[in-house]
C-alpha cells in the first residue's frame, strides 16, 4: 500500500472514531429532534447594506431573516467551563483548544475529562454551525469587529497575525478556524484531503485541508477544536411529496424543485414571499441555519436526491445578511465594501474559486476551493458575469444570482 493510500485509510478510521456518539448523561433530548437555533439576526437590511425598517409583508425586501427568526438561542453556563444549549440539548466546552492537527483530535477528545465527563467528542459541522451568531461582523480590524459567536457564553479570541494568510505574509486575525469531525467527500484544490470547519471570526463554513496551505502543504494544518457531548444532532427525517419535502426532524416543509432561474437576493425574497405551492401560501426564503439543515455532507451535490435541482452546481440563497465590512483603510474602494451588502448562501455544488495552479505559474483556472457544503456569501446586487476571475485571495466564485428553495413551517 502506498504512503498516500495509508494516510487516507488512517484518515477514514480517524473520522469514524470522531463521529462515534455515546449516550450522554445530563444532556437529555428526544431522538431525531433536530431543533434549529435562530441566527440571532434582529435587523433588516437594504441591498446596498444600510439597516432599514423591516418591510411589511408583500413589500420589496420583506421576508428577511429578522422577520422569521425561529427559536432564539438559549444557553446556560455551568461549572467547569461548560455551556449547555437549551435548544439543541448539546453541552459544549466554553473554551476551544489550542491548535492541533486533525490526526490529534480523536485522542484529545477521548482523554478529556472536562466537568467530570468522559464522553466528549469532536462536533459535526451541523453541531458546530448551530452556534453561529449572525449579529457578528468582521471589519478587518478586531477592535471594531464582533465575533460570530455569543461571547457572553463562549470564549473567543482573534488571531494576533497581521498578514494575508499565506506563507509569505503570515496569518491573519481571522485565521482562528475550528475543526469539525465532518470530512469532505471530495478534494479541494483538486488534490487535498479536507475537513469542514467553522470560522467564528468571519462567519463562514469552509473546507480546510488536513495539510497546511500556509506552509505549502509541507506540515499538518493546525486548528482549534471546541468539544461537545450529547445526543446526535443534525439528522433529517425527510418524507417526499409530489411538490414538497417534509422534514419531520426540523419541523420544516421545503419546496422540492427549484424553478430553474437564478435570482438576485431581492428577487429571491420576493419569489418565496409570493409563492403558492401545494396549497400553501406562507412560504419564505430560509435563514442560514434553516438552509444549512438541508446540506448533506455525504454527497456531491451536497443535498439529498429527493430534492430536484435544475443545476447540480447550484448555490442556494438564504435570507440572512452577512455583516462583513466596511474594509480596512488599505482596501477602501474595493467591490461590495459596505456592511450589510452581502447575503449568506449554501454551496450545494462545489464551492469554486479562480486559482493560480501551480502557484507562481501565471496559469489560473476554476477549482473546488472550499467544498460542496460551504456556507459563503455573495453581494446582493452583483450581476452574473461581473467577477469572471472571482474575488479575494482564493478567487471566490461570485455569481450574484443564485437559486432558491423556499421553506415554510410544517404544522
Amino acid at each position: 500500500m502506498s504512503p498516500l493510500a495509508k494516510f487516507r485509510l488512517g484518515l477514514g478510521l480517524l473520522v469514524l472514531c470522531l463521529l462515534q456518539v455515546p449516550a450522554s448523561a445530563g444532556v437529555p433530548r428526544a431522538a431525531g429532534n433536530y431543533q434549529i437555533v435562530s441566527t440571532g439576526q434582529d435587523r433588516c437590511y437594504d441591498v446596498a447594506g444600510p439597516v432599514l425598517p423591516c418591510p411589511a409583508p408583500g413589500l420589496p425586501l420583506s421576508g428577511q431573516n429578522a422577520q422569521h427568526p425561529g427559536k432564539a438561542a438559549s444557553y446556560r453556563v455551568e461549572a467547569n467551563n461548560l455551556v449547555v444549549d437549551e435548544i439543541t440539548g448539546l453541552m459544549w466546552a466554553k473554551t476551544p483548544s489550542a491548535p492541533m492537527t486533525f490526526k490529534e483530535l480523536a485522542s484529545y477528545a477521548r482523554a478529556s475529562r472536562l466537568g467530570g465527563y468522559d464522553d466528549w467528542r469532536v462536533p459535526t459541522i451541523k453541531e458546530l454551525y448551530s452556534l453561529i451568531d449572525y449579529r457578528g461582523g468582521y471589519t478587518g480590524d478586531p477592535a471594531t469587529s464582533r465575533p460570530y459567536i455569543d461571547t457572553k457564553y463562549f470564549d473567543f479570541a482573534y488571531g494576533d497575525g497581521k498578514g494575508l494568510g499565506d506563507a509569505a505574509h503570515g496569518r491573519r486575525p481571522i485565521d482562528v478556524q475550528e475543526w469539525s469531525a465532518t470530512p469532505y467527500v471530495g478534494k479541494t484544490m483538486g488534490r487535498d484531503d479536507t475537513v469542514f470547519g467553522v470560522n467564528f471570526a468571519d462567519g463562514r463554513i469552509k473546507g480546510y485541508p488536513v495539510m497546511d496551505p500556509a506552509n505549502r502543504m509541507q506540515t499538518p494544518n493546525r486548528l482549534a477544536v471546541r468539544l461537545v457531548r450529547g445526543n446526535p444532532y443534525g439528522q433529517n427525517a425527510f418524507k417526499a411529496r409530489p411538490d414538497v419535502v417534509e422534514d419531520h426532524a426540523t419541523g420544516l416543509m421545503w419546496q422540492r424543485k427549484n424553478d430553474g432561474t437564478a435570482k438576485s437576493w431581492s428577487a429571491a425574497l420576493s419569489y418565496c414571499t409570493h409563492l403558492s405551492l401545494a396549497g400553501y401560501s406562507d412560504w419564505r426564503l430560509p435563514h442560514a441555519k434553516e438552509l444549512h439543515s438541508l446540506v448533506d455532507y455525504n454527497r456531491i451535490p451536497a443535498i439529498d436526491p429527493l430534492f430536484q435541482l435544475s443545476d447540480q452546481t447550484a448555490y442556494l440563497w438564504s435570507s440572512t445578511t452577512h455583516l462583513e465590512g466596511p474594509p480596512p483603510a488599505q482596501e477602501q474602494g474595493r467591490a461590495f465594501s459596505q456592511t450589510g451588502e452581502l447575503a449568506v448562501y449554501a454551496a450545494i455544488g462545489k464551492a469554486q474559486g479562480f486559482m493560480e495552479v501551480p502557484p507562481g505559474s501565471g496559469q489560473r483556472r476554476w477549482l473546488d476551493v472550499h467544498g460542496a457544503g460551504a456556507m459563503r456569501s455573495d453581494p446582493k446586487t452583483a450581476s452574473p458575469g461581473s467577477f469572471p476571475e472571482g474575488f479575494g485571495p482564493q478567487g471566490d466564485d461570485i455569481r450574484g444570482h443564485n437559486y432558491v428553495l423556499c421553506v415554510r413551517d410544517l404544522r
